[in-house]
């Protein structure tokens, strides 16, 4: 029998993804094409490696196990897996045609809707992942500056503007590493101290969980303005989540550009850069900026079933709603285990994580375990809660339940100190994604004497 969302007597049989993982080492370097799905996010041995169909907040591995999503595809699904709506609008253009040899008229009606939206988006444009619109934004931030240098905090991507500043900067030119520098969040000083006159553009994650301080994001506009700097905000986490236009619309701060991915088209690869049609124009041509399937036809049909559904909804709301149960939930479990010195969750509602401190042992060990008890009760987690629009009442409730069963575990395994013992596999890998304590800083530019 296969397991399902309950509390299993046994840990999930991975015997078909383990030999689809044994194919896939044969051929493909390295078997995952995003990071965050791969196996080295999951512990070996007891976590699926492959999934085969999703329904609302539920997925089914290659095995038949179901488990409650807290992933949600690393982002891109906001409303649910299937979502009937936007697979209808899927299919009725899928009948139409996919990509055309002029443009299609459904890019219009989403450039309309953003429009409305987002409240920067005084013009648009459309591409297919974050990393194309973050670096499009950098690229035509340099144009109309004139300036070469970029802030940066977060994660914005794989191209090598970015990843110069990371561990994992290989292959990129020391000159190219040399124009972006990054500055930790929450700390204007650092920001002030590295703007100089070849500052083109500071980009930063409105949030990723950590809340905005002493009026952070505004003072980073200020500052920026005053030095001729583009602000842009990378909006793929916060945008339609937080609020229906975004960051920017939710602290009532407007960045010059934006760029989105992930949730505005319920797992349809597209993105967006919206911003002032000052700057934007200059992609008419001075700035190089296209992709043939930039206009492709299904994801925007799906976009624009699903902003209309945000919309119609109130979306954000129950993503937050259902968000801050689990978020209260889980802190008044660990409170009561006398627990909550070493682990807690937090962030804003709509996105939050569960993190464990160092005092109570190797806190990747200790995620690796709640992750593997959470696996054999039938949730499928990562340490997030990337909520969507399908998770109800039930999946919370019963995911509460498994909290309050798994943590007095772990916390009986670190009093006796065997949490890693406890293991049925090897524990989760760590990854660069930092919005801290890069390997590079920022430096002001020292006046000659």
């Amino acid at each position: 029998m296969k397991n399902t969302v309950k509390f299993n007597e046994h840990y999930p049989d991975i015997t078909n993804s383990d030999i689809l993982y044994e194919r896939a080492l044969k051929i493909m370097t390295p078997v995952t094409q995003t990071l965050a799905k791969g196996p080295g996010q999951y512990v070996k041995g007891v976590a699926p490696k492959y999934l085969e169909k999703g329904k609302g907040s539920h997925v089914w591995d290659v095995d038949g196990n179901e488990y409650i999503d807290y992933n949600m595809g690393i982002g891109p699904i906001s409303l649910g897996y299937c979502y009937n709506k936007v697979d209808k609008a899927i299919v009725k253009q899928l009948k139409e045609g996919i990509t055309f040899s002029l443009m299609h008229k459904s890019e219009v009606e989403l450039a309309e809707l953003v429009h409305e939206i987002i409240p920067n988006a005084e013009s648009i444009r459309i591409s297919k992942t974050g990393a194309d619109v973050c670096s499009a934004a950098i690229r035509v931030a340099r144009a109309f500056t004139g300036r070469k240098k970029v802030l940066c905090c977060g994660y914005h991507g794989w191209h090598d503007w970015y990843i110069g500043v990371t561990s994992r900067n290989k292959g990129i030119p020391e000159e190219t590493s040399n124009l972006s520098y990054t500055f930790n969040y929450n700390d204007i000083d650092s920001v002030k101290a590295a703007l100089d006159e070849d500052t083109a553009c500071l980009i930063l994650e409105p949030f990723v969980f950590e809340e905005p301080k002493n009026n952070f994001l505004y003072e980073l506009q200020k500052a920026c303005r005053a030095n001729g700097t583009l602000l842009i905000f990378d909006e793929m986490w916060t945008g339609f989540r937080i609020s229906l236009g975004g960051a920017q619309e939710y602290f009532d701060v407007k960045p010059d550009l934006a760029v989105y991915s992930k949730a505005f088209a319920n797992g349809m690869p597209i993105s967006l850069l919206t911003g002032r049609k000052d700057i934007m124009q200059l992609f008419e041509q001075d700035v190089f900026f296209f992709t043939t399937f930039g206009g492709e036809a299904l994801s925007i049909a799906a976009a624009i079933a699903t902003i209309k559904e945000m919309k119609e909804q109130n979306v954000q709301a129950h993503l937050a709603k259902q968000g801050k149960k689990l978020k209260e939930g889980y802190n008044k479990i660990a409170f009561e285990l006398g627990i909550a010195n070493y682990t807690k969750c937090s962030g804003y509602d709509c996105r939050t994580i569960i993190t464990f401190d160092s005092s109570a042992g190797d806190p990747l060990v200790l995620k690796s375990f709640v992750q593997q008890e959470m696996i054999k009760r039938g949730i499928l987690w990562g340490g997030f809660h990337n909520m969507c629009f399908s998770h109800t009442d039930k999946d919370i409730d019963y995911t509460l339940k498994a909290y309050a069963d798994v943590l007095p575990i772990l916390k009986k395994a670190v009093e006796e100190n065997t949490v890693k013992a406890l293991l049925k596999g090897e524990p989760v890998e760590a990854v660069f994604r930092k919005v801290s304590n890069f390997n590079m800083k920022p430096k002001p530019v020292l006046a000659a004497n």
